[in-house]
């Protein structure tokens, strides 16, 4: 299991206040667009070579805070520094620039890739269109690498995507973002689509290729024990809110936030000792989302003043923070 990383002086990632929301057409002409706050008021740091793992319900807002970091999704407000550049304000021409440090690895491992093209080509494509600079020869030497690197065999270069197993694909969507070489990698449920065993053999080589090169990672799943492998820290997210960060073992043995523990108590095997923390019914639309804290219709220990304020994120102790009235004073 990873080590716990000490604070850089420096962050690779800085996101401050950061909020997405849409505009939703209403169904008559004359109706009110409705507002979906998707991310709200998110605020993190990511050290270099650090794995920031964001965990929590479908609907929660990670995927969308994980494509508003890329560029494939426009900010509302708030800012995002990578290595002290603003994110936020890139142009088309800043982006593809952006490219050769930033890159994603998708949920679905078939889906995201070109059916038309060969896993050669799709390999290969971030250095057609990134890295002009490098000839035909050394383009095929990498792919070659890669391929190797990542598990599978230069030989499978003329192969289609649909030849492979999901495994395989995914295999190949990290050859292809990691081909460039970049800095940070955003992982968006990576694993979710995979047999079990086949999820941990992608964690591992995740791990292997951050140590390797230095990644900084952020990974972003809906369960708990595959954060749990990977992670040094972990974000949890409701509602497009933060409910609680902090170390990762820190977070699993001794979790704060009655959502944070709820989640625990879903997974099998956990034994916190508060079953009464189990979250109530289903989670609310985000088109209306509890007033006060958003968590407070599902809430075991919520109280009227949790309807009328929502709790700041406050930061506590050994680099943990927390939203909740009844932690932290």
């Amino acid at each position: 299991m990873n080590a716990v990383l000490a604070p850089a002086s420096s962050p690779l990632l800085s996101v401050r206040r950061l909020r997405v929301h849409f505009s939703l057409r209403g169904s008559w002409p004359w109706s009110k667009p409705s507002i979906l706050r998707a991310v709200e008021e998110v605020n993190f740091d990511l050290a270099p070579g650090e794995t920031l793992g964001i965990v929590g319900e479908s609907g929660c807002g990670k995927s969308t805070l994980a494509r508003s970091l890329v560029g494939l999704q426009p900010v509302t407000s708030g800012g995002i520094l990578y290595d002290g550049k603003p994110l936020q304000t890139l142009d088309a021409e800043g982006w593809r620039a952006m490219r050769r440090e930033i890159q994603m690895v998708f949920q679905d491992p078939l889906a995201s890739l070109d059916p038309r093209m060969t896993v050669g080509d799709i390999v290969a494509e971030p250095l057609r269109s990134l890295c002009p600079e490098i000839d035909a020869a050394e383009r095929e030497r990498r792919v070659a690498q890669w391929l190797e690197r990542v598990g599978l065999s230069a030989a499978h270069r003329n192969r289609y995507p649909h030849e492979f197993s999901g495994g395989q694909c995914q295999r190949i969507g990290i050859a292809r973002a990691l081909v460039v070489r970049p800095r940070l990698l955003i992982c968006d449920e990576p694993v979710s689509a995979l047999d079990v065993s086949v999820q941990a053999q992608i964690i591992n080589l995740l791990r292997d290729l951050q140590k390797e090169f230095g990644l900084s990672m952020l990974f972003i799943a809906h369960d708990l024990s595959v954060v749990r492998l990977i992670s040094h820290r972990v974000l949890v997210m409701y509602l497009g809110r933060i409910m609680e960060q902090g170390p990762r073992e820190t977070l699993f043995t001794q979790p704060l936030h009655p959502y944070t523990k709820a989640l625990m108590a879903a997974v099998p095997g956990q034994h916190l000792g508060e079953r009464e923390l189990v979250a109530r019914g289903e989670i609310p639309s985000p088109l209306s989302p509890p007033l006060g804290c958003v968590f407070t219709t599902r809430c075991p220990i919520a109280d009227p003043h949790c309807t009328r304020q929502p709790p700041p994120l406050k930061s506590l102790s050994r680099g943990r923070a927390v939203a909740c009235h009844f932690v932290g004073g």
